[in-house]
């Protein structure tokens, strides 16, 4: 059965502490001075009454300094952080240092008696003796802000933005928060307001390390847009109640993802994945991974659900050049569309139709967005069924869509944040209001030559069969040599049994048929994994195998992975 909140056990060692009371209890005696940094998202006023209430009561004097009250003017932090104000969708990434956010740092002298608490973003630029980072989700911030009560970073007093949380605050937090995790002292999870969860320090990075080693699956969850639909809430059991549908899903998000720690739900900690790809680079992505892609996981596992749902907007993503000269990323949002749920009867649009009239194109999207005017899409960009089983690669530049009733799991580089839109059938967001449509950076970046058969021929691959034992086999779905990554797949008969190596390169792993297989390291660790999750095998983890039970019927694992530039 789909695990919705897959956790793990925190290090030999390590301490997880529940509650606002037994959580200030872990506060130094003093005389000693506390940074507690975190993102915006945090409700500082409380977290900093709640710290001070418990030493207080036990007779020890605390001072409390909100660093937020030293932040630059408002307009001069803009200034600053936006590398493209004149454009209204997007801006390159935040290169800042956090201290970017203050007209000058405060410097408040070293308490000799009692403590100090510093608290706010940015807290940790100031001296210190000790150091906690108190953490939301991302997910937490990002619906805050769709729903108006969300704040940027450095700008408390102003209606937050999603362009400007996506494009600046998150890369700043980000940057900020991996250099402060070697030393930090506590890891605090306010998720739930009455009940934080402190994690210390070293446990942190202890549990870290054996993650690392080892395979771990992210917490998923599911985004509601227009166009979403029911297959998640139906077949995995998210519960969409406060949300229209389960429209996006997010397996492996690594800029978004979180790893559970803790014995269960009433003592857990939420820590982000991106911090065993800071802390253990070589071990989790691989020595030569590593060394292409610093420390960020490349590759992505997401679901479009448009069960009962609608067309997803016709759009294309950044090519190469473009991205790293207007956005800022090192590497694009090349996409692929594996389909875990399609059929005949249903579309995947891909891919210019050989006859394409540019000109009529551009036109047709102008109209759409200037006056309202409904297009065709079929009339420019080509429709392939969605059969199940079926990979569509789709290298930046290229016109693509799922049609409504598929499931589609996105098998993707890691930027996500890049929907050139065309066109997306005159269709409101929640508010009512028309959806973005970028579409000049769209228009900036269609490729052109990917039209008429050379669609089929190249993105639409046929499965290879790669090598085979008693009862298995391993295909390659899909590669192209501009995209660093290629798919593969599993198929296992009841009780097979099939050897793997990560060869120095992590794996992702998603079970797309059957009921699921166990993964078993030369190690000795064993994890399940059911239909539809998915699990990452860090490249340390080296030899593995799959296995599918014998009491259950065969299953179809899918496998992504950072291709070998030596052997291609």
């Amino acid at each position: 059965m789909y695990r919705l909140d897959p956790r793990y056990a925190p290090a030999p060692g390590a301490t997880l502490t529940t509650g606002w009371d037994a959580v200030a209890a872990r506060l130094p005696e003093g005389p000693a001075t506390v940074a507690v940094d975190g993102p915006p998202t945090v409700d500082w006023d409380t977290l900093a009454a709640r710290l001070t209430q418990g030493p207080a009561a036990r007779g020890t004097r605390v001072r409390a300094l909100d660093v937020r009250a030293h932040y630059a003017s408002a307009a001069e932090i803009r200034a600053r952080t936006d590398g493209a104000p004149d454009d209204p969708y997007y801006c390159p990434l935040a290169d800042n240092p956090l201290s970017d956010l203050f007209e000058e740092l405060p410097r408040p002298p070293r308490p000799t008696e009692g403590l100090l608490l510093l608290y706010g973003p940015g807290a940790a630029l100031l001296p210190h003796d000790h150091l906690w980072y108190a953490d939301l989700p991302k997910r937490h911030a990002e619906a805050a802000v769709a729903k108006g009560s969300g704040r940027n970073l450095g700008l408390p007093g102003e209606r937050g933005e999603l362009r400007r949380l996506f494009y600046v605050d998150w890369p700043l937090l980000d940057r900020h928060r991996d250099a402060l995790a070697p030393r930090l002292d506590a890891w605090l999870d306010v998720q739930e307001p009455g009940r934080p969860v402190h994690l210390d320090g070293n446990g942190l990075r202890d549990t870290l390390a054996g993650l690392a080693r080892r395979p771990v699956r992210t917490r998923p969850y599911f985004n509601s847009t227009p166009w979403g639909g029911h297959w998640a809430e139906r077949e995995l059991g998210f519960d969409a109640a406060a949300a229209r549908n389960t429209a996006l899903g997010y397996e492996l998000i690594a800029p978004e993802a979180g790893v559970l720690i803790g014995p269960d739900t009433t003592q857990q900690a939420e820590i982000p994945f991106q911090l065993l790809c800071v802390l253990h680079p070589q071990a989790l992505l691989g020595p030569s991974v590593h060394a292409r892609f610093g420390t960020s996981f490349p590759i992505r596992f997401d679901y479009l659900d448009t069960v009962d749902g609608g067309n997803l907007s016709v759009h294309c993503h950044p090519q190469e050049a473009y991205m790293r000269e207007r956005f800022g990323w090192t590497y694009t949002q090349h996409e692929t569309y594996y389909m875990t749920l399609g059929s005949p009867d249903t579309r995947v649009f891909l891919g210019l139709r050989e006859d394409v009239d540019l000109d009529l194109f551009r036109k047709e999207i102008e109209e759409a967005v200037t006056d309202g005017v409904p297009m065709d899409p079929e009339d420019h960009v080509l429709t392939f069924p969605a059969d199940r089983g079926r990979l569509f690669m789709i290298p930046a530049g290229t016109p693509h869509a799922s049609g409504a009733g598929n499931v589609v799991l996105e098998i993707s580089a890691t930027p996500y944040l890049y929907s050139l839109r065309f066109y997306d059938w005159l269709r409101p967001d929640a508010d009512g209001n028309p959806r973005p449509l970028p579409y000049e950076h769209g228009l900036a970046n269609l490729r052109t030559d990917r039209r008429g058969e050379t669609v089929a021929r190249d993105l639409v691959q046929e499965p290879r069969t790669l090598r085979e034992g008693a009862g298995w086999r391993e295909e390659l779905l899909g590669a192209l040599d501009e995209m660093f990554y290629e798919v593969r797949r599993y198929a296992l008969d009841a009780g097979a049994v099939a050897e793997d190596d990560t060869a120095g390169r992590f794996h992702v792993l998603n079970v797309v048929e059957g009921d699921g297989v166990t993964v078993e390291t030369a190690a000795g660790d064993r994890h399940p994994l059911a239909y539809a999750e998915t699990l990452t095998v860090p490249a340390a983890v080296g030899r593995y195998r799959l296995t599918a039970p014998a009491d259950g019927g065969p299953a179809k694992v899918v496998k992504a992975l950072v291709r070998d530039r030596t052997a291609s």
